[in-house]
C-alpha cells in the first residue's frame, strides 16, 4: 500500500519556499494548488476557468524567476487566483471580492507580488515594458514577465508595446497564453522538444553565430538568409509576426506540462539578447470537469457546490438590463435592416448575444478592440446604417478619442449602448461606470439618456434607433431590473424632456427630487419619508443628461425652495449640468438651495452593489438628510437676515 504524500502547499506561503522544491515535486504542489483555488471559489464566486488554467504557468513563473525583484505582470488580473495563493495570501483567499476583502484581480497595495494593476485587458506588455526599461536605466536586477492571453492579442496596445520592446534586451519576457482561441496547431512531444531545443544556449549561440556571418554577405543573401531562418521557423512553430516585432519566439508548448515549461522558462530567463515571447497552449477550466466541459459559464461562477459544480441560483426575478436591451434591440431589427449591433469581446456581457442570434449577418463581435468598435461603427453610421455600439461604461472609457474625433465631431448617428452603468458590486472600481455621462456631456452634439426601469429601457432603444441626427447614448446598470411590465409597443420619447413622477409643477411643495437613472426609486422612498415629515415633496424623471429640459427646471426651480439632483455617476455629470443652467440664468441669486447627489470623489472598493451606494450616500436616507440640511440651512440665513 501506497503511503500518502506530505502535502506541500501548507509550506509555501511565498515563492522563496516554492523554490526549495525538487522539480519532481512541482506535479503534486500545481495539484494541491488548484484543489485550494476550486474550494476557495466555490465559497466566493469569482473569475475560475481562466485561473484554472494557469496553476501550472503559475508554479513555474515563480520557481523559475526571482519574484518578486522580477516583476510578474497577469494581463487583466482575474486569472491571478492561484498567484495570490502561493504569495502569502492564502490566509485571505475565501475573501475574495467580499467587502474588506482580496480584490478579484492583481492590486499593488495587496502585495508586492503585484508590481501593477491591472483589471482591463492588455496592458502587461506595456507596462512590463516599463519595469523592464527602468531597470535597465538604473542598472539594476530584474526582469519584467508579462502573462497575455490569447483574446488580449486582439487589442491594438498589445502591439504597440511589442512593436516597442526591443529596447529593452533580454529584461522582458512575454508569455503569451493561448487559452481559447487556438491560434496554434496541436501540441504534442516534437513541439515541447523544439521548444526546450530553441531556447537552449547552443542553439541561441549558433544562431547569432549565423547571424554575424549573414550579415556579412552581400545585401541580397543576407536578406535571403534571414529570411530563410524566420520563415523556417515560423512554418514549424507560427513564429514569424513575433520575430517581426523584434521578438525571439519560443513555442507552442504545453503549459500545463512542468517538464517542458520549467527547462524552457529557464532558458528563456538565462537567455543572453533580446526580448523573448513564449507561446504556452492551456486549457480553461483545466483540471475541474465541469469548467472543462463548460468553459463559457465557468469563466466567473458564483458560489457553488465543489462536488457536482452546481452554482447557487439568485430567486427568478425581473430580467437582467442587458437582456431587456438584446431583446429590445432584435425586435427592432425584425422590421429595420439598418440595424447593427457591436460589442467588444462582450456578447453575452451586454445582450447582443441574443441579436446575434437572430441576425448573425447584421452582429460584429471585434474582438478587446474598443476603439476599433467605435470608428467601425462611425463608418457603418456613415454609409446610412443604424449601428448601436454596445460597451461597458468602464471600456468606453478606452475609445473616449474616436468617441469625440470620429463620432461627435463628425455628428454621425452612432448609438451608444453604455452597459454595467453606476456601480458593479464584486469587481470594484475597475469596472464601476462611474465616469460616462461626464465625459460624455462634455461634447457638443451629444443626446444622453439614463434610464429609471427596465421599461424605460425599451423606449430609449426605440428613441435611439430612430434618432438619425447625431449621436445618441443610453447607459443602464447591471443586474436585475424593477419587475414593471415592458412595453409591447415601445415609445419613441422626445428629445431632451423629462416626466413628473410626483407632486407638482406649480408648486404647493417646498422639495424638488430631479433624478436621473435607477436611482429613481431611491428617490421616491425619500419623498415618502419626507411627506410623513409633513413636507411636501415633487420628483421628476429628467430621462436625459444631455440636453437638460430646461423649461422642466427652470419650472421647479422658480415653485420650489429646495432642489436636488440624484444620480449615479461621477462630479461633473447631471449635478454640474444643472448648476450650469441656474448660474447662467442668475437663478441662484433668489435664494434657491440646489444640492447635488453624486458619486464621491474616489475610487470605491468591492463590495455588495448595496453597501457601495450606502457608501457613496445615494439612498433614500442619504436624501432626506441632504433635504433636511439644505432647508436647516436656509431657514438659519433667514433667522439671520431678520436679526
Amino acid at each position: 500500500m501506497t503511503a500518502p504524500k506530505t502535502p506541500l502547499l501548507d509550506n509555501v506561503q511565498y515563492p522563496k519556499e516554492l523554490r526549495r522544491l525538487e522539480p519532481r515535486q512541482l506535479r503534486q504542489l500545481a495539484d494541491e494548488l488548484r484543489a485550494e483555488m476550486i474550494d476557495a471559489v466555490g465559497s466566493t464566486g469569482g473569475h475560475l476557468g481562466s485561473g484554472l488554467g494557469v496553476v501550472e504557468l503559475t508554479v513555474a513563473i515563480h520557481y523559475v524567476f526571482d519574484t518578486p525583484t522580477d516583476r510578474l505582470i497577469w494581463d487583466v488580473g482575474h486569472q491571478a487566483y492561484p498567484h495570490k495563493i502561493i504569495t502569502g495570501r492564502r490566509d485571505r483567499i475565501r475573501t475574495l471580492r467580499q467587502g474588506g476583502g482580496l480584490s478579484g484581480f492583481t492590486r499593488r497595495s495587496e502585495s508586492e507580488y503585484d508590481p501593477f494593476g491591472a483589471a482591463h485587458s492588455s496592458t502587461s506588455i506595456s507596462a512590463g515594458l516599463g519595469f523592464a526599461i527602468a531597470n535597465k536605466l538604473a542598472n539594476t536586477p530584474g526582469k519584467a514577465i508579462a502573462v497575455i492571453g490569447d483574446g488580449a492579442m486582439s487589442a491594438g496596445m498589445a502591439y504597440e508595446a511589442m512593436n516597442n520592446a526591443e529596447a529593452a534586451g533580454n529584461r522582458l519576457v512575454v508569455i503569451l497564453n493561448d487559452n481559447d482561441m487556438s491560434i496554434a496547431p496541436p501540441v504534442g512531444g516534437l513541439s515541447g522538444y523544439l521548444a526546450r531545443l530553441v531556447t537552449g544556449g547552443k542553439f541561441l549561440g549558433l544562431r547569432e553565430l549565423a547571424k554575424k556571418l549573414a550579415r556579412k554577405l552581400p545585401d541580397p543573401l543576407h536578406r535571403a538568409a534571414r529570411l530563410t531562418d524566420e520563415y523556417a521557423r515560423g512554418m514549424a512553430m507560427g513564429g514569424t509576426l513575433f520575430e517581426e516585432l523584434g521578438f525571439y519566439y519560443v513555442g507552442p508548448i504545453d503549459g500545463h506540462d512542468l517538464d517542458q515549461l520549467v527547462p524552457v522558462l529557464q532558458n528563456v530567463r538565462d537567455a543572453a539578447e533580446g526580448p523573448c515571447l513564449v507561446h504556452v497552449v492551456t486549457q480553461k477550466g483545466k483540471g475541474y470537469a465541469p469548467a472543462e466541459k463548460s468553459a463559457d459559464k465557468y469563466h466567473g461562477v458564483q458560489k457553488f457546490d465543489v462536488i457536482t459544480g452546481l452554482q447557487s441560483k439568485s430567486a427568478p426575478g425581473a430580467p437582467a438590463y442587458q437582456n431587456v436591451f438584446g431583446e429590445a434591440l432584435t425586435r427592432l431589427a425584425e422590421t429595420d435592416r439598418r440595424i447593427c449591433a457591436i460589442t467588444a469581446a462582450m456578447p453575452g456581457g451586454t445582450g447582443v448575444d441574443k441579436f446575434t442570434a437572430r441576425h448573425p449577418e447584421r452582429a460584429f463581435d471585434v474582438g478587446i478592440a474598443e476603439q476599433h468598435a467605435v470608428t467601425f461603427a462611425a463608418g457603418l453610421a456613415a454609409q446610412g446604417m443604424r449601428p448601436f455600439c454596445a460597451i461597458y461604461s468602464t471600456f468606453l472609457q478606452r475609445a473616449f478619442d474616436q468617441v469625440v474625433h470620429d463620432v461627435a465631431i463628425q455628428n454621425l448617428p452612432v448609438r451608444f449602448a453604455i452597459d454595467r452603468a453606476g456601480l458593479v458590486g464584486a469587481d470594484g472600481a475597475t469596472h464601476a461606470g462611474s465616469f460616462d455621462v461626464t465625459y460624455l456631456a462634455t461634447l457638443p452634439n451629444f443626446v444622453i439618456m439614463a434610464p429609471a426601469d427596465e421599461a424605460e429601457l425599451v423606449h430609449m432603444v426605440y428613441t435611439a434607433a430612430e434618432h438619425d441626427s447625431g449621436p445618441i447614448a443610453f447607459r443602464y446598470p447591471r443586474g436585475n431590473g424593477t419587475g414593471v411590465a415592458l412595453p409591447d409597443t415601445p415609445e419613441k420619447l422626445e428629445i431632451g424632456k423629462g416626466r413628473l413622477v410626483r407632486g407638482h409643477l406649480r408648486g404647493g411643495s417646498k422639495i424638488a427630487l430631479l433624478s436621473l437613472g435607477t436611482r429613481l426609486g431611491e428617490a421616491l422612498k425619500a419623498a415618502d419619508q419626507l411627506e410623513a415629515k409633513g413636507l411636501s415633496t415633487t420628483v421628476t424623471d429628467l430621462r436625459f443628461a444631455k440636453p437638460l429640459d430646461n423649461a422642466l427646471i427652470r419650472q421647479l426651480m422658480a415653485t420650489h425652495e429646495v432642489v436636488v439632483t440624484v444620480e449615479e455617476g461621477s462630479i461633473g455629470g447631471l449635478g454640474a449640468h444643472v448648476l450650469t443652467l441656474a448660474s447662467d440664468e442668475g437663478l441662484l441669486d433668489a435664494g434657491l438651495k440646489i444640492r447635488t447627489m453624486r458619486l464621491p470623489d474616489q475610487f470605491q472598493d468591492h463590495d455588495s452593489p448595496d453597501r457601495q451606494y450606502d457608501t457613496a450616500r445615494l439612498n433614500a436616507p442619504h436624501i432626506v438628510e441632504t433635504v433636511l440640511a439644505a432647508l436647516r440651512h436656509n431657514s438659519a440665513r433667514v433667522e439671520e437676515a431678520r436679526a
